[in-house]
């Protein structure tokens, strides 16, 4: 529990005790904030973790003993804060995993271990079913879901967990204390299931250092902010639709984002035999029918219609045309299914099965996993992509069944983890959905970036 002080003064003198202690000898090498993640092959993970003092980076691990020894580096990571908190961030990568093989394991060096954690290796090829635990919005206060996913994980209900977005509410906050005390809290779940990550608006501080230091994504590209991996049947590409809120952290990063998605999604479709699913997740989702004005209640989202006026670099027609069977989104904090929907309107496979060789992705915004923001509630008039709606604190099970069947289910921890949605997604084939002429969307990107004319009467972009 995250000690709360009464006021700034108090905290000040609680927060220079603190730091007295550790100028006059205190040490803090034992390691906390331990979380495992897939680097890109389902044969190899990362182990990441933290200590407030500079020490080895070594797991030690194995089947029946920890007769097995990788080791790794660290970095050192200062908040940006007034206090400049110091940690050292550590990262084992642990490759030549057994399939299926339950592991054993504790990270540290010879000054101080942790305690024993276990984690079960994943296959590496196409042809199991995984099932992911998928939520947003958690934060440090009222992480009300996080009793019960802890709960499943340890007890091997999924394989993997993906949290779109906004955590601890906010890392940063007291110098950074807060997003210690929520990478303990969510030890519970990450130290035993691969926890995947994009980013939100709550980790905006400092162009996002927190989320970029302390999560270990696989891929170069990104730096944490987005990449791809493969598990089972389906190729999941994570995104950061921050980049098109936060401008001012240079619209370069928003280009690069495009260029890589673009290049991704193309090898993907080229891959489709082997990985037919195409599943991707970001935070701000492109539909939302809450009463909020958030960005998505608008009907031209920034985030699915690219930056506004010049409608550059959106996502939904980049999505569309390569074929992303499904959308998972976060930042509301409800959760909503939708019908298969493009620009605005809704392409259900038919009407006694909607979900069956729909006509465009199916969105999922599943927000509701718990923190200081409460719910948000929605408007009273359903809008016509709107195919099911509930404010419960909660979370989404996924399972990929095979090549043609996903399956969701909404959990509702307000009703004792009770169901209180589910869906089959079917598909006999996976691949671009049929051209369909767009008011809102242009076929280049760069259709709409203002032109001059030049002496000589040609035409280029400023």
């Amino acid at each position: 529990m995250l000690l709360v002080l009464p006021s700034p003064w108090l905290r000040g003198v609680f927060v220079g005790i603190c730091l007295l202690a550790v100028s006059t000898g205190q040490v803090k090498t034992r390691p906390e904030q331990i979380h495992v993640s897939l680097s890109g092959s389902s044969s190899e993970l990362v182990l990441t973790w933290s200590t407030f003092n500079a020490t080895d980076s070594v797991v030690e691990y194995g089947t029946t003993s920890l007769n097995l020894r990788a080791t790794g580096g660290s970095s050192l990571f200062v908040d940006g804060g007034s206090l400049h908190r110091p940690q050292y961030i550590h990262r084992v990568s642990l490759t030549g995993l057994q399939a299926g093989q339950r592991y054993m394991y504790h990270v540290g060096s010879a000054v101080a271990w942790s305690d024993l954690f276990f984690f079960t290796a994943l296959r590496s090829d196409a042809s199991w079913s995984p099932r992911v635990a998928l939520f947003g919005d958690m934060g440090n206060e009222n992480a009300q879901s996080l009793p019960r996913l802890q709960s499943e994980a340890q007890q091997g209900m999924y394989d993997a967990v993906l949290h779109v977005g906004d955590f601890a509410y906010d890392m940063n906050t007291d110098d950074g204390l807060v997003g210690d005390e929520f990478m303990r809290q969510i030890e519970a779940v990450a130290a035993y299931v691969p926890y995947m990550t994009c980013v939100g608006n709550h980790e905006n501080a400092y162009n996002f250092s927190h989320y970029k230091a302390r999560f270990s994504m696989p891929g170069d590209d990104g730096a944490n902010m987005f990449y791809s991996f493969d598990l089972g049947p389906v190729h999941f590409v994570g995104i950061a639709t921050e980049f098109y809120f936060y401008l001012q952290y240079g619209l370069f990063q928003v280009l690069h984002q495009y260029e890589w998605l673009q290049r991704d999604l193309e090898m993907a479709n080229q891959n489709r035999a082997e990985r037919p699913w195409i599943v991707t997740f970001g935070h701000r989702p492109m539909y939302c029918s809450d009463d909020d004005g958030d960005d998505c209640t608008h009907s031209e989202s920034i985030t699915r219609v690219g930056i506004p006026y010049l409608h550059l670099f959106g996502l939904e027609k980049l999505f569309y045309d390569h074929g992303v069977d499904l959308e998972l989104w976060a930042h509301e904090h409800s959760y909503e299914r939708l019908w298969p929907v493009y620009d605005r309107k809704v392409y259900n496979g038919s009407t006694k099965a909607p979900y069956t060789n729909p006509g465009a992705p199916v969105h999922i915004v599943s927000g509701s996993a718990g923190c200081s923001e409460r719910h948000d509630h929605f408007i009273n008039n359903t809008q016509a992509w709107s195919a099911f709606r509930n404010n419960d604190y909660g979370y989404t099970r996924m399972q990929v069944l095979n090549s043609s069947h996903l399956y969701l289910e909404q959990v509702s921890d307000d009703k004792g983890g009770q169901v209180v949605d589910s869906m089959w997604l079917i598909k006999d084939k996976h691949g671009p959905y049929p051209a369909r002429h767009s008011t809102a969307l242009l076929k280049s990107p760069f259709d709409r970036i203002p032109r001059r004319r030049g002496d000589d009467g040609n035409e280029s972009q400023l």
